[in-house]
């Protein structure tokens, strides 16, 4: 073995260590090449804010990034999850819909990533509209090659979102053959399963988040993209088995979103469970406070009936 291939695999091995040992983020695309990035890009500094209701807020992300949570072993079931969360596409709500989220799935036996993923950017990005879409890509890309060191059955990796996250997690299920990325030994790019927590799903202007579409689209986007985008009209039978929860009261982005697309995977016979809650409003994160009824916990049920 020459003395580049050892250096590369001690690099390679290096990475995954310092990903398993220190819970922090690590960049996606570990040569630092970053799709769509614009040769001529604005210098942005990322910012992390903690606000007044003790939320962390992410924005300005132009690096993309990953955290994991090393699962309970005693639990792990070789399942594996991608938690994308919610901001409407203009912050990332990385407290209680990222890390939080993150570690309960890992104190449940579940292997979970948290996705730092690129947001909407003319000055970034040279399409800002796919920029999401490559990240989540390229993070079941990462996920999936490297299953074994993590322990993993590559045939149970899903994902998760939240509000503008809930979009993306959707949009890596219904367009994972539409591949943004490189992806040279044709690694897998779909999800096993997805969990969608009161998400975006249209770019409708009927039922949509306004601000989740204006920073993703624009503010005149054209007809093509309003469909391409909204999720909805992009389900097929192989659309990933889906669990959906929402509030009625949401007035932020209409439960319309989820019905529609339940609606739409019941009709072509895929799996699916919709949980809804009369009160709860956007933005409830694990817990709803209107109730005792946790929906993590009918999550965890769902997933072991699904055999994940």
């Amino acid at each position: 073995m020459n003395l580049k291939i050892k250096m590369l695999i001690l690099s390679c091995m290096t990475y995954h260590l310092v990903s398993a040992q220190t819970g922090d983020f690590h960049p996606i695309y570990p040569n630092g090449k970053i799709p769509n990035e614009r040769i001529d890009k604005t210098e942005l500094k990322e910012v992390s804010e903690i606000g007044k209701d003790s939320i962390e807020r992410i924005s300005a992300v132009s690096t993309p990034a990953m955290k994991y949570y090393a699962p309970n072993k005693s639990k792990s079931k070789g399942s594996a999850i991608i938690i994308c969360p919610g901001g409407g596409y203009s912050i990332l709500a990385m407290g209680h819909e990222g890390d939080q989220i993150g570690k309960k799935f890992a104190e449940n036996g579940i292997a979970a990533f948290v996705l730092k993923y690129r947001l909407p950017n003319e000055a970034l990005m040279q399409d800002k509209s796919i920029g999401p879409l490559q990240d989540v890509q390229q993070a079941f890309k990462l996920v999936r090659e490297q299953a074994s060191y993590y322990g993993i059955n590559p045939q149970k990796i899903g994902i998760i979102g939240f509000s503008a996250g809930g979009h993306l997690a959707s949009s890596a299920g219904v367009h994972y053959q539409d591949v943004k990325i490189d992806n040279p030994n044709k690694t897998k790019l779909r999800p096993d399963f997805m969990l969608l927590i009161y998400p975006v799903i249209s770019m409708d202007a009927s039922i949509t988040h306004g601000g989740s579409r204006t920073n993703l689209l624009g503010k005149m986007p054209d007809s093509e993209m309003i469909n391409y985008f909204s999720n909805e009209t992009q389900v097929t039978a192989d659309t990933p088995p889906t669990l959906l929860v929402h509030a009625e009261d949401d007035t932020a982005v209409p439960i319309a979103n989820s019905r529609r697309f339940y609606d739409a995977l019941q009709k072509q016979h895929v799996p699916s469970k919709l949980i809804t809650y009369p009160r709860g409003g956007h933005g409830f994160g694990l817990n709803n406070k209107t109730t005792s009824d946790k929906w993590f916990d009918h999550a965890l049920v769902w997933l072991h009936d699904m055999g994940f």
